[in-house]
């Protein structure tokens, strides 16, 4: 027997067998082994690996790539929804511009999501592939994945990934005899949350204390190192390939006609579900599709809400279950698609303690670079205590409207404390009765009758 000990092996919670996933319809995922294994540099060239990275290199510019992404509607997958192509052609490029850096944020730490963990440690060829596309369309000679710290087994396989791929020629200089030299590097972080915005993550990439910048500059323009730099998500990244291989027309009728966005996403339910984990859909499915994937609720507890994309986007309530999930519709609804990794809350589970649990994580998270964040986010925790034990105060549930309020979009250096503020607001829009309730009237005073649901 071999004493050896062997690398610890993620067991993959992709819910979909070999035998459901198809190199037509399941771009990100077809290659994945069943038993949760890491595909090697051999298993990957086998199956079209860096195939699109020596026809690219080969044949096209690095604007016909851009290109083919802003046809695509490649749609960033990190949870702002931004158009990948459209970011690409923003960053300086050619002639006499400085040549940049290509940045993946890997710093995966929103509550409720694992999405980028599987594809990191199961496939990390198809993210290194996709990080040269990237560079070749952006003038860039070096790359950073940016990993959250934790990670400590995807940092393993990416580095042994970076490896094959630099002594198999596909990283480093002349890549597949096309001119174009490109190399990669693992850059492990502290464990901020707040390394996930991208000008934080290059401030912790320089060295630096992981601050918000201020923009513009955009990091198209001055990134890291004052250079031209593209900070794309991994799951966004791992999408180029296909794109380029198979081309936008092909990428686009991947959603069919659910959606004018393009491709599949890796969707994902957690919480009180029966069978929590990952599958990858056509952009546009519906949340009740997941939850019916992910074998309804448990002990057959009644739904309540459901974040749809992790712990900063606005609940949702049982009757948004048929909107397609998309960047757009579910924006209209006062949300966001964010991650697209469902988490169910149940009849059974207090809203105010949820949000005192959700807000204690964002109020610890923040740099404490702005006020309403440094500030706020303690005080709206402080509030949520008082709440839960029962103890609130006349007003308490009003100051809390206020304080989201003064942490929305454009009030802050970025986008820590609107997240934060969201699922908050949400909260307090439809279920208002249940912070209500921890207010304590002193005697001789009436109780104020609790809001019912749908009167807010």
């Amino acid at each position: 027997m071999n004493s050896q000990r062997q690398p610890p092996v993620y067991r993959s919670r992709l819910l979909q067998p070999a035998s459901e996933r198809k190199p037509e319809t399941h771009p990100l995922t077809w290659r994945l082994r069943d038993d949760g294994r890491v595909v090697d540099l051999r298993d990957y060239q086998s199956k079209d690996g860096y195939r699109s990275v020596r026809q690219v290199l080969n044949e096209h510019d690095p604007r016909a790539v851009i290109a083919a992404m802003k046809e695509a509607n490649v749609r960033g997958r990190g949870g702002a929804g931004f158009s990948a192509g459209l970011k690409w052609s923003l960053t300086m490029q050619g002639g006499d511009m400085p040549r940049g850096y290509i940045v993946c944020n890997a710093d995966e730490m929103e509550p409720g999501t694992f999405k980028d963990r599987l594809l990191m440690e199961q496939q990390p060829h198809l993210l290194i592939e996709g990080m040269i596309l990237a560079a070749f369309a952006n003038n860039a000679r070096y790359g950073y994945i940016f990993l959250r710290g934790e990670y400590v087994e995807s940092a393993r396989v990416l580095t042994q990934a970076i490896s094959e791929a630099r002594e198999a020629g596909w990283l480093g200089p002349d890549i597949a005899g096309s001119g174009f030299d490109f190399d990669i590097a693992v850059h492990t972080g502290a464990g901020r949350y707040i390394c996930g915005e991208e000008t934080a993550l290059l401030n912790s990439l320089e060295g630096k204390r992981a601050n918000p910048r201020a923009k513009p500059p955009f990091p198209g323009q001055s990134g890291a190192w004052g250079k031209p730099t593209v900070v794309n998500n991994v799951e966004t990244l791992c999408n180029a390939p296909a794109v380029m291989l198979h081309g936008a027309d092909w990428y686009q009728e991947l959603s069919g006609d659910r959606t004018d966005d393009g491709g599949t996403k890796l969707y994902g339910a957690s919480g009180l579900v029966n069978r929590p984990g990952l599958w990858e859909l056509p952009i546009g499915v519906t949340g009740r599709e997941i939850l019916d994937r992910a074998g309804g609720l448990r002990h057959d507890r009644r739904l309540k809400a459901w974040l749809p994309g992790g712990a900063s986007t606005g609940f949702l309530l049982p009757e948004h279950l048929d909107l397609p999930l998309d960047f757009d519709t579910v924006g209209k609804e006062g949300s966001r698609l964010g991650t697209g990794l469902i988490t169910v809350v149940t009849e059974d589970q207090s809203m105010v303690s949820l949000m005192r649990n959700l807000e204690e994580f964002f109020a610890r998270e923040s740099c404490g670079w702005c006020t309403p964040c440094r500030d706020g986010l303690p005080w709206t925790v402080k509030l949520l205590l008082a709440l839960e034990r029962g103890e609130g105060e006349a007003g308490d549930v009003e100051l809390l409207d206020k304080l989201a309020a003064d942490c929305g979009p454009g009030l802050t250096f970025c986008a820590h404390a609107p997240g934060a503020a969201m699922p908050l607001q949400a909260a307090l829009r439809h279920f208002r009765h249940e912070f209500e309730q921890g207010v304590h009237y002193p005697k001789g005073k009436a109780h104020a009758d609790p809001i019912p649901v749908g009167e807010v």
